[in-house]
């Protein structure tokens, strides 16, 4: 082989390492970026789960004043409205959120049923406000709502104003019911609402630490959802056979017995 040759050939060769190191560094390159992208990634969810645990542990009451509830409050530590006879051989317990689909959903089906039922003095409402769209979605409506559902309580005026909330309810990412100047538009819907006792009350928040221990007591409760319906403590929400006719059926054989 002449020296000619072999020069090509080493040559060659020492292309091909050089190439091979190359080669090398860039897959070393690739591995650390596909790595890398990888704890991003995972970093990234747990800094989700993270806000979503820290947030779900969160009273969300900024305001470490008393807790006022409103007249004629019921129930274990006054967290329920109550709606209907005292003496009605049924009850029916709801857990709702003003900014809440499902429970529109529910009220508009079952709505007048329910004020059937209570206006005969068959049925007992006992209504629970919770605040979880706040908390799921950001901002104060599901509070302020329910602030302003509890002053109407106040004013006698909780049935009309609470139905008339669900059925003017806004899209759930948009926190319409956060502005005063939208429940005091809704309130105006409500013959003898719209007062100026009723405006301080829904502008001071004076419900609003009685607002959140009930949406706390909603959290501990270890419900699922909103809305919760349980009528004599059996959670019918979740029985995919019940209809406003059956419920009525169920209550109205209850008030025989």
């Amino acid at each position: 082989m002449s020296e000619k040759n072999r020069e090509g050939k080493r040559t060659a060769r020492e292309r091909l390492a050089v190439e091979r190191e190359k080669q090398k560094a860039a897959d070393k390159r690739r591995r650390a970026l596909i790595v890398g992208a990888s704890v991003v990634c995972v970093l990234g969810l747990a800094a989700v789960v993270g806000v979503v645990a820290a947030n779900a542990g969160k009273d969300d009451s900024s305001d470490a004043g008393p807790v006022v509830g409103p007249s004629g409050a019921q129930g274990k530590d006054g967290l329920a409205i109550p709606v209907g006879e005292e003496d009605a051989k049924s009850t029916l317990t709801v857990w709702e959120d003003f900014r809440c689909p499902a429970c529109k959903s529910f009220e508009d089906a079952y709505r007048s049923t329910i004020h059937e039922l209570t206006d005969a003095g068959k049925l007992k409402v006992e209504y629970h406000l919770a605040t979880i769209i706040d908390g799921n979605m950001g901002g104060t409506g599901s509070r302020n709502a329910a602030n302003a559902a509890a002053c109407a309580q106040d004013a006698g005026k909780f049935v009309p104003y609470h139905d008339v909330l669900y059925q003017n309810q806004p899209p759930e990412v948009d926190d319409a019911f956060a502005k005063n100047s939208k429940l005091f538009e809704l309130a105006a819907k409500v013959k003898g609402l719209d007062t100026p006792a009723f405006r301080k009350c829904v502008e001071d928040g004076t419900h609003n630490n009685w607002v959140e221990k009930s949406n706390n007591a909603f959290k501990e409760g270890g419900f699922s959802g909103t809305p919760t319906v349980l009528l004599n403590g059996k959670n019918i929400y979740q029985d995919q056979t019940m209809t406003p006719a059956k419920l009525k059926q169920m209550v109205e054989e209850a008030a025989k017995g």
